[in-house]
């Protein structure tokens, strides 16, 4: 299982940060799991009103969750969902999402939250996008890291002037 040794955080006090959700559009019921656990994980951080913004797939998470960065955001949950087919497309899909969210967070200094699903099947995908009978919450997991990174980064900003 890959949430083992998971940390176990308590909600953040989110109030006054920007947060967007980019999400891509690719299997709906995953899709739909991990948004709904990003809106619990903001609204339990005091976050009532997020962008959230739709994209083909995963691989625009980056250039969208880039712009969100640049336009002010403190914090974006990029959530998307590759599972691995017959050819290596999940290869580079899964390596240009990953590669490009990161480019984001160290480019622009914002919080990036990691909701990319990489699933060999769409069982897993489903165990880990936060439905009623899934294992795990993947987006509701994304949000409070990036939320919490978000508030670090305010604070070393604020401290270090």
């Amino acid at each position: 299982m890959s949430g083992e040794g998971a940390p176990t955080h308590a909600p953040v006090d989110g109030r006054g940060l920007r947060v967007a959700v980019v999400a891509a559009s690719w299997h709906e019921v995953v899709m739909q799991g991990l948004i709904a656990g990003a809106e619990r994980a903001l609204a339990a951080s005091g976050i009532q009103a997020p962008e959230l913004i739709r994209v083909p797939g995963s691989f625009e998470l980056p250039v969208v969750a880039q712009a969100l960065a640049e336009a002010g955001f403190d914090a974006v949950i990029a959530l998307g969902v590759v599972i691995r087919g017959g050819t290596p497309h999940f290869d580079y899909v899964c390596s240009a999402a990953t590669d490009g969210l990161s480019r984001v967070a160290l480019d622009t200094g914002t919080a990036i939250g990691f909701g990319l699903l990489t699933c060999d099947t769409e069982e897993q995908a489903l165990d880990r996008a936060g439905l009623e009978r899934s294992a795990e919450d993947k987006g509701h997991e994304a949000t409070t890291a990036a939320l919490a990174t978000a508030i670090m980064l305010k604070r070393i900003r604020h401290d270090s002037r």
